[in-house]
């Protein structure tokens, strides 16, 4: 502070005088919630009632890290034979998560599962809070209670949400890069046939109250929740829909299912959403009208190419999908094209009655699955997809599901439902009444 004073003020010097004052408040800070800590320590390990098998071994400290800093906390640990587990009660009661207080593993998976790697989560909790925490426990903390996450968000739902005009559910599937043992006999789309990365599922719920001024579609603001899965998707399915249950299907005045038209996604919505009304992204409906265009003219740079491309995406926006696919097999017929133009149509007839756009239009659904694209990018590919990352399946799950979970404001609620429920999660701790 002298040192300060005595110098010519300058923003070096400022910066250094900020940065000395925050170390010298976290020192008591740190005392003080140690000094809490154990006492709260001490009353519960007095309280504790052994559980059969149970024997008490004696008195072991550990080091713990909050937000301020790091301080010694002593507490009784038991060691159960039979199970061959140990644990300290004091540790589960009070919310510690390996080695950190709960304040401060909240702020490490946020960071951890935000940033785009976890050096850099490391590099960020230095620079703005004087937090020092490894890159390897930051993903220790992140792994542990990303396994966590995901259990939370498989757990059966309570129907909830309101009555809502619509309620649309869309999903998605992103390659996300493994490390080699994940992929062993895995075909992919590598030269050689084989993969490099692995089918990711995201889902969305969103909801739909009103239409602006021109009739189009306005989803609500911050209604869309999340859901991830490395699983098949039939697995994926249910997921989806006990995320449909909480947010509301069950009240929703039409359930809309958004997909890009491929036929394991439609089966999943017969099953899962019966009741739902199918429309397929136009989008991906118009690529796919690209496709058709190249069987038929040979190339995309066909001077017609982009002129009758457009006119198939007035017609598709005109309910006019029948005579399309009429038109085009009628401009091939007998020729050398045909097999092509018909394997391209495919998608079209498969797809006939989702693809009404103009009433869909008219009725005021949403009639392109950008919710979903952009989750697959901001959700997954944030995170999972930067360049140089390999990610084992369990790793790339865990982070997901808190990724999930942030980006639906659900943070909250898990980390609640996560403190009330730490003592009993692993140990089934029961203290004396």
């Amino acid at each position: 502070m002298a040192q300060f004073q005595a110098q010519a003020p300058n923003g070096q010097a400022v910066q250094q005088l900020e940065v000395l004052v925050r170390t010298a408040l976290f020192k008591p800070a740190t005392a003080l919630v140690g000094f809490l800590l154990q006492a709260a320590a001490d009353r519960i390990d007095a309280a504790y009632q052994p559980q059969p098998g149970q024997a008490r071994k004696g008195r072991e400290t550990c080091q713990i890290q909050g937000l301020f800093g790091s301080f010694t906390l002593e507490r009784d640990y038991y060691y159960h034979a039979g199970k061959q587990q140990g644990h300290s009660p004091a540790d589960a009661a009070l919310g510690l998560e390996t080695g950190q207080t709960p304040a401060l593993a909240r702020l490490v998976c946020l960071e951890g599962a935000d940033e785009t790697s976890y050096q850099k989560a490391e590099n960020h909790l230095l620079e703005t809070g004087g937090i020092p925490v490894s890159a390897r426990q930051i993903q220790r903390t992140v792994q542990r209670v990303g396994a966590a996450a995901q259990v939370w968000q498989e757990r059966e739902a309570q129907p909830g949400g309101s009555a809502v005009p619509k309620l649309y559910v869309s999903a998605d599937a992103t390659g996300v890069p493994m490390r080699k043992e994940e992929l062993v006999g895995r075909a992919g789309k590598q030269a050689d046939g084989r993969a490099k990365t692995r089918s990711a599922y995201l889902g969305c719920v969103f909801t739909q109250h009103k239409t602006d001024a021109e009739g189009h579609p306005v989803r609500d603001y911050e209604s869309t929740t999340y859901v991830s899965s490395f699983g098949a998707i039939d697995e994926f399915g249910p997921l989806l829909r006990q995320d449909a249950i909480r947010r509301g299907l069950a009240l929703a005045l039409q359930v809309v299912l958004l997909i890009d038209g491929a036929e394991g996604l439609a089966k999943m919505g017969r099953l899962c959403f019966p009741t739902a009304l199918q429309i397929v992204d136009f989008y991906h409906a118009l690529e796919h009208a690209g496709q058709v265009l190249v069987a038929l003219l040979g190339s995309k740079e066909h001077p017609d190419y982009k002129k009758r491309l457009g006119r198939w995406a007035r017609r598709l926006l005109n309910d006019q999908v029948a005579s399309l696919i009429a038109q085009a097999r009628q401009e091939c017929a007998g020729t050398t094209r045909a097999p092509a133009v018909e394997r391209e149509l495919g998608y079209f007839i498969h797809n006939v009655e989702r693809m009404q756009y103009g009433t869909f239009r008219r009725q005021g659904f949403f009639i392109g699955s950008g919710v979903i694209e952009a989750g697959c990018k901001t959700v997954i590919g944030a995170r999972c997809k930067q360049s140089g990352m390999f990610w084992g399946e369990p790793g790339a799950e865990n982070v997901l599901a808190l990724r999930c979970i942030q980006n639906s404001r659900r943070l909250a609620d898990f980390w609640k439902d996560r403190l009330n429920a730490h003592a009993a999660r692993n140990d089934n701790l029961a203290l004396a009444a």
